[in-house]
């Protein structure tokens, strides 16, 4: 018996690494190109693009925390995660056949809503089953850097070379790939359904500092996952081609990885606040240093910095949420906290970068991403000062 779980163990422990490549390629297969799709192929102006592009954190602000609470009440989220896969790489194929900017908002409404769910299960899944077996959830999440990376250069490349609505397909291939896998995730023992109430969720949002960790991520992943939208428009003005786009989300992208896989030995050094901090100031220095029409070359060198500043600010913030939610809300505070920085954060970043983009061009859509990041350190700081006050932080 003992055998056949470690056995089974070993397999899960395989899957969940391609599992998170197969989703993130997804995501890099088509976010980082389609606001220049929208551009070239749509031909919509800056304003509708912005419009367009700041529906999904919307959408997800409102559908994560609903998918969260749904996770906490039945106890399986595995069933809903695979929905949302499916259900997501639908419209992401019915988006190929948009052809107005009607229909562009409204499938967008919908995949967005589905899409919301994924990112938060997931993490949930995989951070029960470190918690449970053992493991590094860095060590995991880092594959869906490198799933990322993969995409934006050899969809970047497709699309350049063959179609630009190959990055639809792209996306719905490997989420339905995912999906084929998600059976094999973990299922483990778990409360009764019903067990969440109300009451559980309002003393969650009580917490002062839960209440300051979602300010700090609205002002801090704002501007990071904003950025996804509008990192393609910028190296398009400067000149570069599709193919380069790719080239520089690779970078990005990739130099996620290794901070990842060192994060949580970074924590138990140096502590949560502290590399959360860093990886602002070092998100912030790199917005500001866009400002003013940088060369090209410069554009892609100091993408490689996205590692320090996301590698480690995604699975810092996301193992804060879980140390300060109670468990019987985990899922809950995780979406929460996801609806905040991927919903409401990137929603405000992106329709305010939109009407910057439209009316001063692309530096000042950096300078307000900047001016956002430095607010979060202010935030962060108040954060770290009140954790060194209760005592919370070892």
């Amino acid at each position: 018996m003992e055998a056949a779980f470690k056995r089974e163990a070993a397999v899960r422990k395989q899957v969940f690494p391609l599992f998170y490549f197969l989703i993130f390629f997804a995501f890099g297969a088509l976010f980082p190109l389609l606001s220049v799709y929208l551009q070239e192929e749509a031909r919509l102006s800056g304003a509708a693009i912005g419009w367009i592009m700041s529906l999904p954190p919307i959408v997800t602000m409102a559908a994560q925390p609903l998918w969260g609470t749904a996770a906490d009440y039945t106890r399986k989220p595995v069933e809903l995660l695979t929905l949302a896969l499916g259900v997501t790489a639908l419209f992401g194929f019915l988006y190929s056949l948009a052809g107005s900017y009607r229909v562009f908002v409204a499938l967008t409404v919908l995949l967005s809503a589905a899409q919301s769910a994924i990112v938060p299960l997931s993490d949930s899944i995989a951070l029960h089953h470190v918690r449970r077996s053992g493991g590094n959830y860095g060590a995991i999440r880092l594959w869906g850097s490198i799933g990322f990376a993969a995409a934006v250069l050899v969809v970047g490349w497709l699309s350049d070379h063959v179609a630009f609505v190959v990055i639809f397909y792209a996306f719905s291939v490997a989420l339905l790939a995912a999906l084929a896998l998600a059976a094999r995730l973990p299922r483990y023992p778990m409360a009764a359904p019903g067990a969440l109430t109300l009451r559980d969720v309002r003393r969650l949002l009580s917490f002062r500092s839960f209440q300051l960790l979602l300010v700090a991520t609205f002002l801090l992943f704002g501007p990071i996952l904003a950025n996804n939208s509008y990192f393609g428009l910028l190296i398009h003005e400067l000149g570069g081609t599709l193919t380069g786009i790719g080239f520089a989300f690779l970078f990005a992208a990739g130099s996620e990885a290794p901070f990842m896989k060192a994060a949580d030995r970074l924590i138990g050094r140096f502590g949560m606040t502290r590399l959360l901090v860093l990886a602002a100031l070092v998100s912030a220095a790199r917005w500001w240093s866009y400002v003013a029409d940088p060369p090209l070359w410069f554009v892609y060198i100091t993408a490689i910095v996205q590692g320090c500043s996301v590698g480690l600010a995604i699975p810092t913030a996301l193992q804060y949420v879980r140390r300060l939610a109670p468990e019987r809300v985990q899922a809950t505070a995780v979406a929460l906290y996801s609806a905040v920085g991927n919903g409401l954060g990137a929603w405000f970043c992106t329709l305010v970068g939109g009407y910057l983009f439209e009316r001063w061009q692309i530096g000042a859509v950096y300078l307000f991403f900047s001016i956002c990041t430095i607010v979060g350190v202010l935030v962060l700081l108040l954060l770290a000062k009140r954790e060194r006050t209760a005592g919370e932080e070892k």
